[in-house]
């Protein structure tokens, strides 16, 4: 059992868990998760922290076949004044896991140490559910957005590059 799977069923969010073997040669873990679990890419999305130009991080989360737009995350960010900031890049690893408590690759949005804020691409807003990593490499869960973001108080924003 994940943290993230710990707040899904405190929460009571309509979740499903899908499970797989994850393959350690794949390039891309959320591409892989895709084809394994036999989904388009657009219904999967990863999870990238990123560090401010204040030194705060913050959550973002994007379909696996794109990648994140700094400028658009930065001014999601300050948009929301929940972070204000100029810019973005993304966190030392170290940083990611220690602030998350998960390792790269299993990065949940939910269940994190640190409740970090999230924007979350609006391409996933319209779907009936996405995908989003469960806790560990191989372990996905399947979700509606508007639950993911209500349970994160994220909010949905264009951050996404494709």
């Amino acid at each position: 059992m994940t943290p993230a799977i710990n707040i899904a069923k405190q929460r009571q969010l309509d979740y499903q868990l899908h499970e797989y073997t994850h393959d350690s040669s794949a390039l891309s873990y959320g591409l892989e998760a895709a084809e394994k679990l036999g989904v388009t890419a657009d219904q999967v999305f990863k999870t990238l922290v990123l560090e401010t130009d204040t030194g705060a991080l913050a959550v973002a989360i994007v379909p696996v076949e794109t990648t994140v737009n700094f400028k658009k995350m930065a001014k999601a960010l300050s948009f929301h004044k929940v972070l204000p900031c100029k810019k973005v890049q993304m966190a030392e690893p170290k940083q990611v896991e220690r602030s998350t408590g998960y390792v790269l690759g299993g990065v949940s949005p939910l269940g994190q140490k640190k409740g970090l804020v999230t924007i979350i691409d609006v391409s996933a807003k319209d779907k009936p559910t996405i995908y989003v990593s469960a806790g560990r490499r191989g372990l996905e869960i399947e979700l509606p957005p508007l639950q993911l973001a209500a349970t994160l108080n994220a909010h949905f924003e264009d951050i996404a590059d494709n």
